[in-house]
């Protein structure tokens, strides 16, 4: 470990232009980070973590900020500390990239659209490190293997669109980590991945920390990969630093109030042993009436026998159907009253598809699907429109199912008119009662999306997903892009709701920890099939697949004493799911391992 550090920004201050002045982004803001080591900064959306980051690149006047006061510190490597605040643009073009390495937040925003993989790779290579063509390709072939992309070569000639979300991220990864930079900054790198993925890529990337001695300068807003990745934390609120230590006084003995509700807010894997039914989490600062686990009843709402929805792969001259993605595969399961099935798995394991077939937003190719004994897949459009007013769904990313030129209150009347429900004044009024059921202000309901965090767009997507009563709410990834605070209260209200008014839940996620505090029953879905489902304290307690264990094995603890080894993430590279026209898979089977627990004896390919 050096001494010096890498990077300082000292009192750094960056201020937006907007219609009514300044407003300040980040105000006196100083912190080190030195090499080899991982410096986490953790805070809301807003509090200015990104902003600080995005100062050291000089990344933030592309933004509309400006620098308005402090230093950037960064050395070279030759020991004479540079600041970058001063510094030329041509001076920047050759640290960006080279010295300094960024994986973005979105990788989709952070890659090319209409360049393929490889050529994005090859080319910082060639500007920085005046490699021929063929070395770079050869280095980049090398970088993508190192970060675990199967099949390497064939993914140099594919563009961004034809990866998966955690591919693409490990291409922003390798991007980063290519010219080998002394530091390296990380912008919620693993947010919207699943928790096997994560897990790799946060031991993926203490593994280069370990190996080349770059330091990390980390930014998330996840308590518990901050538990896995840091060596010191700084907690920032709204735009000012508020504590900083290591991340065992950090999460030991918070001294700052906001630190210690951010702690309050993370659900922990395991904090549910012992419990039968969910139960809402207890928030600091917050008032909660007296909550009691919620029952459910036993009567079947939703019954789902041997589902099964594949999509067409076409190829040739004549765009024929070559070959089928059997995205869920001979799936059964049953929905009760007033209780909650969570489906879990990685990205690509069919659980959305699933969620979708139900409504029949995506046609299955077979199986039978009874809603209160109505068989949805025989019903015509009329009907089935009708049908939907019992099935509303709650989409992963309300900022996409949210019309960005109508105001709040249309969307959520939308779907009172669509049924002719209401009109005028109590039209007017079952709105407002609906942004009060949702705890959002009534003064927001002439509002427009973009005027409205994240966590509030996800309760308009609610309080639109309730306006008809329904029996059964699809919640596909609801939670997985918001604050840990607002994840909390979001999950709180579902579970407030589904105590009120017997609302049953499908609820689709990959966070662990989430599902274990609002589910009553857990299915397992890997490759297509449902491989282990039944009561969430016998699966969460005593998985019995061997993908569910290595599952679990996945999660990080919000706890820096129970820190994952790479030794503890034994993945297998996952089959494609794509097979040929004639292919019959077979059917599922299953085993009860104990009542109302069952795992699949068929073998899914883990």
């Amino acid at each position: 470990m050096l001494d010096h550090p890498i990077a300082q920004i000292k009192g750094l201050r960056v201020e937006f232009q907007t219609k009514d002045g300044p407003v300040v982004g980040v105000e006196n803001v100083s912190f080190d980070v030195r090499s080899g080591e991982t410096l986490c900064i953790v805070g809301e959306s807003g509090s200015g973590k990104s902003v600080s980051s995005l100062s050291l690149m000089r990344l933030v006047e592309y933004g509309g900020g400006t620098i308005a006061g402090g230093e950037l510190l960064f050395d070279p490597g030759d020991g004479k500390p540079v600041d970058l605040a001063k510094a030329e643009t041509d001076m920047m073009r050759q640290i960006r990239g080279n010295q300094i390495g960024m994986i973005f937040q979105e990788p989709m925003t952070a890659l090319n659209p209409v360049f393929t993989v490889g050529r994005q790779l090859t080319e910082g290579l060639r500007i920085h490190k005046k490699m021929s063509k063929k070395e770079a390709t050869a280095r980049a072939i090398e970088i993508l293997r190192e970060v675990r992309i199967p099949e390497a070569e064939r993914r140099m000639t594919q563009y961004p669109h034809e990866l998966s979300g955690g591919m693409r991220q490990r291409v922003v990864i390798a991007m980063a980590m290519a010219c080998e930079p002394r530091l390296l900054i990380a912008d919620e790198p693993t947010t919207a991945l699943d928790v096997t993925i994560q897990a790799e890529i946060l031991a993926l990337m203490d593994r280069l920390k370990r190996d080349t001695g770059t330091a990390v300068m980390f930014i998330t807003h996840d308590m518990a990969v901050v538990a896995q990745m840091a060596d010191r934390v700084v907690v920032m609120y709204r735009g000012n630093k508020v504590e900083e230590g290591t991340v065992h006084e950090i999460f030991d003995a918070p001294k700052h109030d906001y630190t210690k509700s951010l702690l309050a807010a993370v659900p922990k894997l395991g904090e549910m042993r012992g419990k039968p039914y969910p139960e809402p989490m207890k928030l600091m600062g917050v008032a909660q009436a007296e909550i009691k686990p919620i029952k459910g009843s036993d009567q079947v709402l939703l019954n789902v026998e041997n589902l099964v929805t594949r999509f067409p792969v076409k190829g040739g001259l004549l765009r024929r159907t070559v070959a089928q993605v059997h995205a869920v595969e001979d799936v059964s399961f049953k929905v009760f009253k007033g209780q909650t099935l969570s489906l879990v798995g990685e990205s690509g394991c069919g659980k959305s598809t699933c969620g979708r077939s139900l409504l029949r937003l995506v046609e299955p190719n077979a199986g039978k699907i009874e809603f209160e004994g109505r068989d949805i897949r025989a019903l015509n459009p009329r009907e089935l429109h009708k049908a939907r007013l019992d099935m509303q769904m709650i989409f992963q990313d309300p900022f996409a199912s949210l019309n960005p030129q109508m105001q709040l209150q249309d969307q959520v009347a939308e779907p009172l008119k669509n049924y002719a429900i209401a009109s005028g004044s109590e039209l007017q009024d079952r709105v407002a009662a609906l942004f009060d059921r949702v705890h959002l202000p009534r003064s927001f309901m002439r509002r427009f999306p973009h005027e409205m965090s994240g966590g509030q767009r996800q309760r308009i997507a609610i309080a639109r997903a309730l306006a008809l009563n329904p029996k059964l709410i699809v919640a596909d990834e609801a939670v997985s892009a918001l604050d840990v605070s607002v994840q909390a209260q979001v999950l709180n209200l579902m579970m407030e709701l589904q105590a009120d008014l017997g609302l049953s839940f499908l609820f689709i996620s990959h966070d662990m920890a989430v599902v274990e505090r609002v589910s009553h029953q857990v299915g397992v879905m890997y490759l297509g099939r449902l491989v282990e489902i039944g009561p969430r304290e016998r699966v969460f307690e005593n998985p019995a697949h061997a993908y569910t264990q290595a599952l679990m094995s996945a999660v990080p603890i919000a706890d820096p004493k129970q820190r994952k080894s790479e030794k503890d993430l034994n993945f297998k590279p996952i089959p494609s799911p794509i097979h040929p026209l004639g292919y019959t898979p077979e059917p599922s089977q299953y085993m009860e391992v104990e009542p109302g627990h069952f795992v699949l004896t068929t073998d899914a390919g883990y």
